[in-house]
């Protein structure tokens, strides 16, 4: 890249802005704007998930302290926060979740020969949600308790790179089965999710389609017991099992038979009873596959503390989910600047390089710290003491 740029304008630079404007063309995000376009819009925003700025008056002051880079990083005016506002509040939230799908799907595309740890060819998503509490008085269009209000993320996560593929925004209230429902289902793909998810109609919809799962029983799920599959115990495998329910209701919910495999975690002691709809794969194989879950709590964790979607810059739906939008976007356009331009740092590192550099106009790649560039501590190191006793 060009040494001249700014590390916020390379990082910008892999924006697909062609399909950008499209996507803006359709919602009518520019309609009767003279001032301030989207693009400028995205990244402020951009420059605020980057930067760790916490309110409309950080980005302001932050972007007119240096008026002279503005220009360089695609800004084409000064930055207000009242007019920040008003395009968090009145454009549709929507062409930021467009504008985040389109990077998901290029993102996909880059990493998936990635592996995440299991021999499989399938695709394995993690599906699961997060709750972010907020201010009732403030965002009362998100009820959740009786004193305060809250929203749900709920995520599909691929696991070949940490890709979210499909997020729903939500009030509190949403109970996490209903988003079976909206999940865009491929045939031949593994999704993984708790027993919060344990709806037997709706899973029966999703074998229907040609997918597969894998979650686990409730302590009262009424089923028999129809054959039963060799058991490594050895191995902590306890039972494998086919299955078939016996209430009234969920026989009709659920017609098939289900493959049950009771495990013993031989770390924890723990028993987990595993249930999922491949008849095929060995025990220990979807047991790894349930483990794998766990990468979805790690991206809400690791997104809440290195994004910025626990303190909002507006109060209303639009404002909010224009806010989260963007910071998807950004995460994954990160993603894909690390994978194309073949970065050893990991997405925590690149972030850290932005935040503390963004205005620095050095190439990407030497911003980076290599591999062998990072200094290890041995045994045989001399150090001084930090403290004398």
């Amino acid at each position: 890249m060009n040494p001249g740029k700014t590390l916020f304008a390379q990082l910008m630079a892999c924006m697909p802005w062609t399909s950008f404007r499209r996507i803006v063309d359709r919602h009518g995000g520019e309609v009767r704007t003279h001032t301030f376009p989207c693009g400028d819009q995205f990244r402020a925003m951009a420059f605020a998930q980057l930067t760790w700025r916490e309110s409309l008056r950080d980005v302001e002051v932050c972007l007119a302290a240096n008026p002279a880079r503005l220009y360089a990083m695609g800004i084409r005016q000064a930055v207000k926060r009242s007019t920040l506002a008003d395009a968090n509040e009145r454009r549709d939230w929507r062409i930021w979740a467009e504008v985040a799908e389109l990077l998901i799907q290029r993102a996909r595309k880059l990493y998936f020969d990635d592996g995440f740890g299991l021999d499989l060819d399938n695709t394995v998503y993690a599906l699961d949600s997060t709750t972010i509490d907020l201010c009732l008085s403030l965002f009362d269009w998100a009820p959740f308790r009786s004193t305060k209000a809250a929203i749900k993320l709920h995520t599909l996560l691929d696991l070949r790179g940490s890709i979210p593929t499909f997020i729903h925004i939500s009030d509190g209230k949403m109970h996490d089965v209903r988003v079976l429902d909206m999940l865009p289902i491929e045939p031949g793909a593994f999704f993984v999710m708790d027993r919060g998810y344990l709806d037997f109609e709706r899973l029966y919809g999703l074998g229907q389609q040609g997918a597969f799962y894998v979650t686990r029983a409730k302590h009262n799920m009424d089923a028999r017991r129809v054959y039963s599959m060799p058991a490594d115990r050895e191995q902590g495998i306890i039972c494998d099992q086919r299955i078939a329910l016996n209430g009234f209701y969920a026989c009709q919910h659920y017609p098939d038979q289900l493959r049950r495999i009771r495990y013993k975690d031989q770390e924890t002691g723990k028993t987990l009873v595993f249930l999922t709809n491949h008849m095929t794969l060995p025990a220990l194989t979807i047991c790894a596959l349930y483990k794998k879950r766990w990468q979805v709590e790690l991206f809400f964790k690791w997104i809440k503390q290195h994004l910025r979607i626990k303190r909002f810059m507006g109060t209303s739906e639009n404002a909010v989910k224009t806010q989260i939008w963007i910071a998807v976007a950004t995460y994954v356009l990160i993603a894909i600047v690390k994978k194309e331009l073949q970065l050893e740092a990991s997405l925590y590192t690149l972030l850290q390089i932005f935040s503390v550099s963004v205005f620095e106009k050095i190439e990407l790649q030497r911003a980076c710290p290599k591999a062998q560039d990072r200094i290890t501590i041995t045994e045989d190191c001399n150090l001084l003491p930090l403290f004398d006793f």
